[in-house]
């Protein structure tokens, strides 16, 4: 369970970096930053419109990437092992003494030992 979690969270910070370059290379509206790094050419490869197009949805991809890696690395940070049921089926239990009624000192019978509130300390 520990190497997957690994994986997920590999994957989810790949796709934070993802998301956060192709954010910053692409042609806003008002600030031209995706022209700095030369994807402002209307001769490029993908052509004018087609590169918005192209990175915007590589950035929703890599983003829905990045929401599900953080809904699973959650579920698995929830997720809780259930006890083992032993080699008879049935799973195993101490029987519940205090320090009081392990020593003899208090307990008369061992109903007394089983009322709440005998070994918490006055």
């Amino acid at each position: 369970m520990l190497w997957f979690k690994t994986v997920i969270t590999a994957v989810q910070f790949l796709s934070a970096l993802g998301v956060i370059g192709l954010v910053l290379v692409q042609h806003g509206k008002g600030a031209d930053m995706g022209a700095a790094f030369g994807s402002g050419s209307s001769g490029s490869l993908f052509g004018a419109s087609g590169s918005a197009n192209f990175l915007s949805r590589v950035t929703a991809v890599l983003a829905v990437l990045f929401f599900v890696c953080t809904l699973g690395l959650t579920y698995l940070g929830s997720y809780r092992p259930k006890e083992s049921a032993g080699l008879l089926g049935s799973a195993a239990t101490m029987p519940v003494t205090s320090g009081a009624a392990a020593s003899g000192a208090l307990a008369a019978s061992p109903a007394a030992a089983s009322v709440p509130g005998q070994d918490v300390p006055k």
